[in-house]
């Protein structure tokens, strides 16, 4: 029989009785639908603000600035527009704001619960865009998506992390990685058919068809259980063992539902789990769910995601040829977060960790070096088809490295590691300086690629490179720790140790390790 076990050093650890069943993959592939919202949202703003009919209807200064090759416009400047980068920035402040709701939802109403409301919210956000006529309406509308991004963001991951079995936990969870990938695989595709539909209908219908992935998530969820910790953590233990004995396929629990019980007890004595998260015992745990989403926006991915065509048509490609070269990164983004499933339970979350860091710093450095090449500082210049065929290389490769690395694990880890008594604070924390740092990158990109021209590239290069020895001296290994057990990793840690075996919360010495 299949076991989910966990060994420490001292012979101690989880042995929980189980299988992997058919009912919990189903439930987890159902849930993990949740990012398709989040992953359709970040492809589609990039090709809908490249669209000439769009800047039209709501943005015409931003074409006009393009038309105009006098002053200071360069390739580098020919996006730069604050109202312009507010129509895709907006989604991320307004998800930052719903995920402190979504916490208290998610703790007292069940994650499914939570992932109800963000379909809701994120189907009445695609509707108000598609049949938008001005650009309150349009602005309305991404607040909604966000609100939906927000709450489907803290919910699904929680949900993964606790329904599935802990030596697969990883594969199960990065799940909601793959779907945000493929949303914005299926979002390039759109984005490269529907301008080429007549009566200049495509942004319509690229903003719309965001409703699909929404009822998708809506549909499904009707036919989702809730986990047995938020079942547990709502006082129905009955229920809750049921639900574990259906997951586990075995009747023979009583060792995971204890922990489960033990944990709930302890939670019960939280009345306040925000000003818990910030006792010392728990300073792994605040630090984890701050700096992984702090980091994981500085490696500059969003520049690629959000923005892959206006960046390749800055760069000298054409209006296809950038079209169709975002597709080919959404498709690389989907086949290495494929690879992330098969390895992460395999290598471990460190080693991926590690090894994407390395790939991205090297990536980032040789494409700022190329388009540095090729267009100085003044922004003006060329590319050969060879240079650009390079250049679209080096961006998979490190599209690559971040999707087996710090993007599924940025949502992984975080999930993983929280005591059910601060999980909901902290996978709240965790979205929310996600979406703040994507508002950031999202609002600024543009203004910052024009003042920063190709160094912006080696800016994110050393951003990669600081949060990679980060990784290296400060995360420790959580691949098969079942998730309740996850303390003992912590007081095992030289550093960490202090603060998770100091009970009282009394300040430590920070200084100690070093």
């Amino acid at each position: 029989m299949a076991r989910g076990a966990f060994i420490d050093e001292s012979g101690h650890g989880g042995d929980y009785e189980g299988r992997v069943t058919a009912f919990v993959m189903i439930t987890c592939i159902v849930a993990a639908m949740g990012g398709l919202l989040f992953g359709y949202d970040i492809g589609i703003s990039g090709g809908v603000i490249s669209m000439e009919v769009f800047l039209t209807k709501f943005f015409s200064d931003v074409l006009r600035q393009m038309q105009n090759k006098r002053g200071r416009e360069t390739e580098y400047c020919k996006y730069d527009n604050e109202l312009l980068t507010l129509f895709t920035s907006s989604l991320y402040l307004a998800a930052l704001f719903a995920s402190f709701l979504a916490s208290t939802i998610t703790r007292l109403f069940g994650r499914k619960v939570s992932m109800v409301i963000g379909s809701l919210a994120f189907l009445s956000g695609a509707l108000l865009n598609g049949l938008a006529i001005n650009l309150e309406m349009l602005i309305i509308g991404r607040l909604f998506l966000g609100v939906g991004v927000g709450f489907a963001n803290q919910s699904v991951p929680l949900y993964l992390s606790e329904m599935a079995p802990a030596k697969i936990r990883g594969a199960l969870n990065i799940g909601f990685q793959l779907a945000i990938t493929i949303g914005i695989l299926a979002a390039n595709i759109v984005n490269y058919v529907t301008p080429k539909l007549q009566n200049g209908i495509g942004w319509r219908l690229s903003l719309g068809l965001a409703g699909v992935p929404a009822v998708m998530m809506l549909v499904g969820c009707f036919f989702l259980p809730d986990t047995p910790n938020s079942i547990l953590e709502r006082g129905n233990k009955e229920k809750a063992k049921e639900m574990l004995q259906k997951i586990r396929g075995t009747m023979e629990v009583e060792h995971e539902f204890n922990e489960l019980c033990n944990a709930c007890e302890a939670a019960k004595k939280v009345k306040h789990p925000w000003t818990n998260i910030m006792q010392a015992r728990y300073r792994p745990q605040l630090t984890f769910c701050t700096f992984i989403p702090f980091f994981q926006q500085l490696t500059g991915i969003n520049v690629i995601m959000f923005y892959a065509p206006v960046l390749f048509k800055t760069i000298g490609f054409g209006n296809d040829a950038s079209l169709i070269s975002a597709v080919i990164t959404g498709l690389v983004n989907v086949l290495s977060t494929i690879v992330s499933i098969y390895s992460v339970d395999k290598f471990g979350r460190r080693a991926l960790f590690l090894q994407g860091g390395f790939q991205m710093i090297v990536t980032q450095i040789a494409v700022g070096s190329m388009i540095g090449w090729k267009f100085g500082f003044n922004g003006e210049g060329n590319l050969s088809g060879v240079d650009a065929d390079i250049i679209l290389a080096l961006i998979c490769l490190y599209v690559a490295g971040f999707a087996w690395s710090w993007g599924p694990l940025g949502w992984l880890v975080p999930s993983e590691i929280c005591p059910l008594e601060i999980r909901s604070a902290g996978q709240s924390l965790n979205v929310s300086v996600n979406m703040f740092f994507t508002f950031f990158i999202g609002q600024f990109f543009l203004t910052m690629l024009c003042h920063m021209k190709f160094g912006l590239f080696y800016f994110f290069a050393g951003m990669v490179l600081i949060m990679t020895i980060f990784i290296y001296f400060l995360l420790p290994e959580t691949k098969g720790v079942p998730i309740e057990e996850m303390g003992k990793v912590w007081k095992e840690h030289r550093y960490w140790g202090k603060y998770s075996n100091n009970d009282d919360g009394d300040d430590v010495d920070d200084d100690a390790y070093f």
